[in-house]
């Protein structure tokens, strides 16, 4: 069962998507958060699904593997370029993809040199 009252998150002006705790939420028409209890999968997860979930863990591993200076560097190209995400996120999506070109463009602009 859905419900649409108030909910503290869209008291704060946020727009809801996801899971927190027990419930998943989502921004409705016009505006209102609708959530319900958060449901269980009713079947495991794929082979696919454990192959794509396997590679985001070994990005997140690769992260935490690197030094701190290296880390530190990742989140300074990403906050000196003006992106909308973390350095972090830019390292895992970088790990996963396995594109130099965008972060190459992003060293020549930002003066900082990442990639090994």
């Amino acid at each position: 069962m859905a419900f649409s009252l108030p909910f503290p998150a869209a008291i704060l002006g946020t727009n809801v998507q996801g899971d927190l705790g027990p419930l998943t939420m989502y921004t409705g028409t016009p505006g209102r958060v609708i959530y319900f209890l958060r449901a269980p999968p009713k079947e495991p997860p794929s082979p696919r699904q454990l192959h794509v979930l396997a590679k985001w863990v070994a990005a997140a591993n690769l992260w935490w593997s690197l030094e701190d200076q290296q880390r530190e560097t990742w989140l300074l190209i990403a906050r000196r370029a003006g992106l909308r995400i973390t350095g972090y996120n830019l390292f895992v999506w970088w790990a996963v993809v396995q594109d130099n070109g965008p972060i190459q463009t992003l060293e020549l602009q930002t003066g900082l040199s990442v990639l090994p």
